[in-house]
């Protein structure tokens, strides 16, 4: 299973049905490693560090920041990005199947959009 980074505002109810179906090996939230006020790129960087994909729903920033990150030739480990208008039940179901199915290395350097 694949490790996520939780962005600031990414929503709770998702992580938690995320959690109780057992679908994340590792999960860290960027307030609980100081990064709740750090910009995109910083965070980034710290989940590059941690090999950790990020969990966003910030469609404005991310990809860009992400995206010159590769271009860059910088480690990315990935970006699952949720649209804020997706239900929280489709949410979770394509992130488990998305957790489940793809590994580390498929995720590096992509930027996936959810819905699918």
């Amino acid at each position: 299973m694949i490790a996520f980074l939780v962005d600031q505002n990414f929503n709770d109810h998702i992580v938690d049905g995320l959690i109780r179906r057992g679908m994340i090996s590792e999960l860290t939230h960027v307030r609980d490693v100081g990064l709740a006020a750090a910009s995109d790129p910083t965070i980034l960087e710290w989940a590059a560090s941690q090999g950790l994909i990020l969990l966003t729903h910030d469609r404005r920033t991310i990809p860009l920041f992400a995206h010159a990150r590769v271009a860059a030739g910088q480690a990315m480990p990935g970006v699952f990005l949720v649209n804020n208008d997706m239900p929280i039940r489709q949410a979770i179901d394509e992130l488990s199947m998305a957790a489940h199915c793809l590994s580390a290395d498929e995720c590096k350097n992509v930027v996936t959009y959810f819905p699918l």
